[in-house]
C-alpha cells in the first residue's frame, strides 16, 4: 500500500531524490508529488525550472495548494520540452488556430443548412423550375453565385460578440 509516494515499510527515495542522488527524509517536499516510478516528471521540472526553485515554490505554498502547483509545473515543463522556444504558448496558440479553423467550418456548415432551407422552401412553395421569375425578389435580383452565398450566409451566421466571450470563457 503506498503512502505519500512511498511504500509503506520501506523508504524508497522519491524520484527527486533519486534523480538529485540524495538521502529522501521522511519529510521530503518533493516525495508526495514525484513517486519513484515517475522519474520523467521530476526530471522535467528540474530541467526548466532547478530543483531548488521547486523546493522554494512547494514550501512557500499551503499543503492544500502543492498538488496542483506541482500538476502546472509537470505541464509546462512538459512543454517546454516539447517546444523549447514557445513552451505553453507555443501550445495554446496551436489549440487557439484550431478553434478559429472549426468555427469557420461550422459557419460555413451553418450557411449551407440556411441556403439548403432557402432551396428546399422555394422548390416546395413553387413547384416547377427554380427559375428567376420563382425566386423571391430578393434571391431574384441578387447577382450572388451559389458558392458566393455560401460565404454571404457564413457572415450572417458568425455572432461576433459572443465569439470572444465563448473563448474564454472556460
Amino acid at each position: 500500500m503506498k503512502e505519500n509516494g512511498r511504500k509503506q515499510g520501506t523508504f524508497s527515495p522519491c524520484a527527486a531524490c533519486k534523480l538529485l542522488r540524495r538521502r529522501c527524509a521522511q519529510d521530503c517536499v518533493f516525495a508526495p508529488y514525484f513517486p519513484a516510478d515517475e522519474p520523467q516528471k521530476f526530471a522535467n521540472v528540474h530541467k526548466v525550472f532547478g530543483a531548488s526553485n521547486v523546493n522554494k515554490m512547494l514550501q512557500e505554498l499551503p499543503e492544500h495548494q502543492r498538488s496542483d502547483a506541482v500538476s502546472s509545473m509537470v505541464y509546462e515543463a512538459n512543454a517546454r520540452v516539447r517546444d523549447p522556444v514557445y513552451g505553453c504558448v507555443g501550445a495554446i496558440s496551436s489549440l487557439q488556430q484550431q478553434i478559429d479553423s472549426l468555427q469557420t467550418q461550422l459557419a460555413l456548415a451553418q450557411a449551407e443548412v440556411v441556403h439548403m432551407r432557402m432551396r428546399q422552401h422555394i422548390s416546395t412553395s413553387n413547384p416547377g423550375t427554380s427559375s428567376p421569375q420563382n425566386l423571391p425578389p430578393a434571391a431574384a435580383s441578387s447577382k450572388f453565385m451559389p458558392s458566393q452565398s455560401k460565404f454571404f450566409f457564413c457572415m450572417d451566421m458568425v455572432d461576433q460578440a459572443n465569439m470572444a466571450e465563448s473563448l474564454w470563457s472556460y
